[in-house]
């Protein structure tokens, strides 16, 4: 593992494949700018946390609760916080909650 690795939980690909589509749909990328995307993902290291739905019923439902957030974005703030990184996300509401759960923010 290289110090610049990526970790995401399991449900990741999933969450950037809905964005893509989502986004196609309403006509906001094309098909092409999609896909030069999702090249530039390719280059990056990023590797998927296999305990993701090991900690989904338990620690990542509480963060869920205290903080308000959907199970998916508390899923990136109980892996941010069980490996102690921090949480690279432009999403206001989960960088709050990482603040106050003591994560530090990606700059």
């Amino acid at each position: 593992m290289k110090q610049d690795t990526a970790f995401v939980p399991v449900t990741w690909g999933l969450e950037v494949a809905n964005v893509i589509a989502r986004a196609e749909a309403k006509g906001l990328v094309t098909g092409a700018r999609s896909e030069a995307f999702l090249v530039l993902l390719q280059d990056l290291d990023i590797e998927e946390d296999a305990a993701t739905f090991a900690y989904a019923l338990s620690d990542t439902l509480r963060l869920a609760r205290r903080h308000k957030l959907s199970a998916y974005d508390a899923s990136y703030l109980e892996l941010a916080s069980r490996r102690g990184i921090p949480l690279a996300t432009i999403d206001e509401d989960l960088q709050r909650a990482a603040k106050k759960a003591g994560v530090k923010k990606y700059v």
